[in-house]
């Protein structure tokens, strides 16, 4: 059986060169170090609200099987294993897996990390409770193929958690000359703007790829407190959103 690929050996060859500043608060990877207890927070009341479980409980997420796609140097893998998931992170630029390992190991964790594509993951059949697809769609060459895959890797009823970049005005000068221009928290070129996706256009590919979406909010950035929340209006740079796989 042959696989096709979504990977783009371009938008991979910059992660590349990042992959050892993942756990570097004040690095390449900045951003999302500052986004990242939003991202988990959404994150994880999503996965609760769907699978019944307790935050306030330890391993709370026990005997859920949890993907992480694209998941870099494991800023999310961590703390879904640390909830008590068994954790497969993958990722196509090959630097960021023994990043990964690594910190893991000194953490004291067991996360299963795989230099491989979401297309090769499916097409063995492996299958999972929850995707999570946070920040990747806006760097692959086919989104419809690769959230098709998405799909294909959920367990009937599963859930699937995708972040993204709205496409407007306002995304780019926030997400591009601000982000790589002016404050110089990414390195110049790591996003390109016509590879954003609108949450309409997010939502009709999801329906595409056999998914059902059932919620959607954007991530806010606040200038004075340096920090990011939830928003349930605004969704004009940063959004998140969450669709089901039919049961």
């Amino acid at each position: 059986m042959t696989v096709t690929s979504t990977v783009d050996p371009t938008e991979i060859a910059k992660f590349e060169a990042m992959a050892a500043e993942w756990w570097d608060p004040e690095g390449k990877f900045k951003p999302l170090h500052m986004l990242n207890p939003c991202r988990l927070d959404y994150i994880s009341n999503q996965i609760a609200a769907e699978f019944d479980r307790d935050l306030t409980q330890p391993l709370a997420f026990k005997g859920l099987r949890i993907l992480d796609i694209g998941c870099g140097g494991g800023l999310l893998c961590e703390p879904m294993a640390r909830l008590g998931a068994t954790v497969v992170g993958v990722d196509a630029a090959e630097r960021n897996i023994p990043v990964a390992r690594t910190h893991a190991e000194q953490s004291g964790l067991e996360i299963d990390y795989r230099f491989t594509t979401a297309e090769a993951m499916a097409g063995e059949g492996e299958q999972f409770d929850v995707v999570l697809n946070m920040e990747v769609v806006e760097h692959v060459a086919d989104p419809l193929a690769y959230l098709t895959a998405c799909q294909q890797l959920l367990k009937p009823g599963g859930l699937h958690i995708c972040s993204t970049i709205n496409r407007n005005p306002k995304s780019f000068a926030m997400a591009i000359v601000g982000a790589e221009y002016v404050m110089r928290w990414l390195p110049k070129g790591t996003h390109e703007w016509s590879k954003f996706i609108t949450p309409d256009e997010l939502f009709e590919l999801m329906r595409k790829a056999g998914l059902e979406p059932v919620d959607r909010k954007g991530f806010q950035f606040n200038p004075v407190t340096w920090k990011w929340r939830l928003s349930d209006r605004d969704l004009s740079v940063n959004y998140v959103t969450a669709a089901l796989k039919p049961a």
